[in-house]
């Protein structure tokens, strides 16, 4: 294990466990023999991201990573143009949007705007996705020329994330071919079981990136026409806005 993914799997035992670990739970939750732990964990300490809590000297994090990760945020090249149309996006349709963009054969979401509704979508910042199963990962596709799709589509693993994934190149190329007719891209169970979502690509400071607005079945297809709507006015208001 690299030192940088021994720092990170530490902070990720404490956001799975929500609550203070001893070194020798953190140990076990990282996967680390106790004297690597020990070693990252004094870092940490020394750096001001963990402290010593109780008397059995359990660990935990400062808010140090919160403020300094709020700082970043607050400065995203991308976010603090779009954010604002994406909150009122998530507004009028009252489901999930997702900022995401393309990171060699996977999509990173760079933001995840829930929705309020009790049921619905739910993925963390950061996440990676596959292109061939998820919505933004079609609109990355549908960008690429022919010679492109096909060099990707020969060299591209596509395994079945659930039983509805799209899995050989040919019913792939067909689904791109009429989402572009459509004008908008969409993943009915393809990704995740019983959650469609449709998606756009929107250009920004050179960049393409996709816009999805994601939630369980029976509320997207019922609702899909006015989804579609609003996600166009929320492109047009980012492009037009954006130099």
């Amino acid at each position: 294990m690299k030192p940088t993914d021994r720092a990170l799997s530490i902070f990720e035992a404490f956001e799975t466990a929500c609550r203070p670990l001893t070194l020798s739970e953190l140990a076990r939750a990282c996967g680390m023999p106790v004297s690597t732990s020990h070693g990252v964990a004094q870092v940490l300490i020394e750096r001001g991201y963990l402290y010593v809590a109780g008397r059995r000297k359990d660990l935990y994090p400062t808010r140090r990573l919160v403020d300094m990760a709020l700082k970043v945020a607050a400065h995203d090249p991308f976010l603090e143009r779009l954010e604002p149309q994406l909150l009122a996006l998530r507004e009028a349709t009252q489901e999930t949007v997702i900022i995401g963009k393309r990171q060699g054969d996977q999509i990173v979401y760079l933001a995840v705007y829930e929705s309020p509704q009790t049921i619905r979508y739910s993925a963390p910042a950061g996440a990676l996705k596959p292109l061939h199963s998820t919505s933004i990962g079609k609109a990355m596709l549908g960008e690429l020329d022919a010679d492109s799709l096909q060099a990707w589509l020969a060299q591209a693993p596509m395994p079945a994330i659930t039983g509805q994934t799209l899995t050989s190149a040919s019913a792939l190329i067909e689904d791109l071919a009429e989402s572009r007719q459509r004008g908008y891209f969409l993943t009915r169970g393809e990704s995740v079981s019983d959650v469609f979502a449709a998606a756009m690509p929107v250009r920004v400071q050179n960049e393409v990136l996709g816009i999805a607005v994601a939630g369980p079945r029976y509320r997207m297809e019922s609702t899909l026409e006015g989804i579609v709507a609003f996600m166009r006015t929320a492109i047009d208001n980012i492009e037009n806005k954006t130099p």
